[in-house]
């Protein structure tokens, strides 16, 4: 017997960033929307908890416990009183190391499928539980849809979206580290205040709405700054982005993958060849949304 978990990408319309607090994190406004770029995840009965991957890149995903999916596999199986005997197969298609939270995907994935398989009868608010335990992204990869995150992220409204917002990812090179990333945001921010991070009004209408326009107008990341002082190639795609036609342009969460808000189905595609005969990028992908969060197969 084995389990299948289809888990969304996601793309942050909104990251707001205040100070860092006492215990390392920063407090957030985070606005999520899943779009649909999928890893599945199975969960088959084996001698050991054991992690395979297949997909681009899988030679930056780790395959040992500090997998976000071992990790999930393990929480679980300590709260229901099971051994963590399991293979995990990852079938990635999320890009890695690009912010566009593939490892929380995964995490939540295994959570789900886990749960499933084991029959552990754990709650939604159970597993919710155990996902912001593992990360501040991985709630938001089990419900999906469109999501203010507050706290570190972890704590999740469900928000209303009006219709399909159609978008282009353009990879980039190199990967970069979050926690670098946000190390740069205060490096950045020293000796200045920061003030309390808050969802943009205009922002939540426009995504009630479905207003591509109104939300490109919305749209922002004060992590971007942090991400371009890092890898400041990044400059180049998003002006690419921008000059073939894109309704906005920034960088998706701590990066390095950089994000497009397009009018329509056929004017991502313009856009994305633009981007892939550009030379500022690696691969470039499309994807609409909002899309479901974790998904029995």
């Amino acid at each position: 017997m084995s389990v299948t978990v289809r888990v969304p990408a996601k793309v942050n319309v909104q990251l707001a960033v205040g100070a860092a607090r006492p215990d390392g994190f920063h407090g957030l406004a985070n606005v999520f929307l899943a779009v649909g770029l999928y890893d599945e995840v199975t969960v088959t009965p084996a001698d050991e908890l054991r992690i395979t991957c297949a997909g681009p890149d899988v030679g930056q995903v780790p395959l040992d416990r500090t997998n976000l999916a071992a990790r999930a596999a393990l929480a679980l199986a300590g709260r229901a009183g099971v051994e963590p005997n399991v293979h995990i197969h990852i079938a990635k298609d999320i890009p890695v190391a690009g912010g566009m939270a593939g490892g929380s995907a995964d995490g939540a994935g295994a959570l789900l499928a886990c749960d499933a398989l084991w029959g552990t009868g754990a709650s939604r608010a159970d597993l919710l539980a155990l996902c912001a335990e593992l990360g501040s992204d991985v709630p938001f990869s089990l419900v999906g849809g469109a999501a203010l995150g507050v706290g570190r992220g972890e704590r999740l409204t469900a928000l209303e979206t009006g219709g399909t917002f159609h978008w282009v990812f353009a990879m980039a090179g190199r990967g970069l580290s979050t926690p670098a990333v946000f190390r740069e945001f205060d490096r950045l921010a020293r000796g200045r205040r920061i003030p309390e991070p808050v969802a943009s009004a205009e922002l939540l209408e426009a995504l009630a709405k479905g207003d591509a326009d109104a939300l490109a107008a919305a749209v922002s990341n004060d992590l971007q700054p942090a991400a371009l002082s890092l890898f400041p190639e990044l400059a180049d795609t998003l002006a690419a982005g921008r000059a073939a036609g894109a309704l906005a342009a920034l960088v998706s969460g701590s990066g390095p993958t950089t994000a497009f808000l397009a009018r329509d189905a056929e004017s991502a595609r313009k856009t994305a060849e633009a981007l892939r005969t550009s030379g500022t990028c690696r691969t470039v992908r499309t994807a609409a949304g909002p899309v479901p969060g974790a998904t029995l197969l």
